[in-house]
């Protein structure tokens, strides 16, 4: 396999891995959010919540302390809404408005600040008492933000246009092509399922290639750089009689003239006349 097909692929499958743990902390998010919302509620009506001994409510990653509940709930949305971007950047959608109003994230950067993203995130959850899927979601997204930067370190900007997969259109070169014969070959008559000699490969190429003298073969000729030139047209505009041996034994033979017989008369005007 070319080293540009193995770079393609182990890029896309670290792609796919980033997508993986984004979703798995946005998920986790979500559900810590709704158990940290019904851990206050269960403190607030068990009146646990006032006693200044515990830092965190119980049950909760929510902070025993003024305000704690709305910057817990803060906090949660705000991962959230940043594991949202992330993964629309890892889909590639939208790149432009990435490219005008977010350009870390766009396709003039490399991988390393999404690295970054994914490794705070996953050190903010990290740093709370959460659940077993919590823990492993968040381990999961800081390892591949880990990842991601070194990634980020190795290839800079141009990771994200080595495992583009619309890249072709701009450079051709940029995916792995299949070098091989891709084309069907056509349908072959097997006269040996009938008892009958099966013809010879030479044969069938002979057929193929053979494109006679009129006009394919002319259009074929001409493609493969050959001039076929047109004979000259002459016309004979009018026809010679052929001129046969007595004919010419007269012209260039004189005859004698004719013996005068006596008593014939014969005019002043013309010797000849009669």
């Amino acid at each position: 396999m070319p080293s540009r097909a193995s770079l393609f692929y182990g890029l896309n499958a670290a792609r796919v891995l980033s997508i993986v743990a984004i979703l798995l902390a946005f998920s986790s998010s979500i559900v810590l959010e709704v158990s940290d919302i019904r851990a206050v509620n269960n403190a607030q009506h068990e009146l646990k919540s006032k006693d200044g001994s515990c830092g965190y409510i119980g049950g909760s990653t929510v902070p025993n302390q003024p305000a704690g509940v709305f910057w817990a709930v803060v906090n949660r949305l705000l991962i959230i809404s940043q594991l949202a971007f992330l993964l629309l950047s890892e889909v590639s959608w939208p790149m432009t408005f990435f490219d005008h109003y977010f350009p870390v994230l766009g396709t003039e950067f490399g991988l390393g600040p999404l690295g970054i993203f994914q490794g705070l995130i996953g050190a903010a959850i990290l740093s709370h008492r959460v659940d077993t899927f919590s823990l492993v979601s968040a381990f999961f997204l800081f390892s591949v933000g880990c990842l991601n930067m070194a990634l980020g370190l190795i290839f800079r900007e141009k990771a994200k246009s080595k495992r583009s997969i619309r890249a072709w259109r701009e450079d051709p070169g940029a995916l792995p092509m299949h070098t091989g014969d891709i084309s069907s070959p056509a349908p072959v008559f097997r006269p040996s399922l009938f008892g009958a000699q099966a013809a010879k490969p030479s044969d069938r190429e002979d057929k193929v290639n053979s494109l006679g003298f009129g006009r394919q073969g002319e259009m074929q000729a001409g493609m493969n750089g050959s001039m076929v030139s047109k004979p000259t047209e002459k016309a004979v505009h009018y026809v010679v009689r052929p001129a046969t041996l007595g004919s010419l034994l007269s012209i260039t033979e004189p005859q004698a003239p004719e013996p005068e017989m006596p008593g014939t008369p014969k005019f002043r005007s013309s010797p000849t006349a009669i």
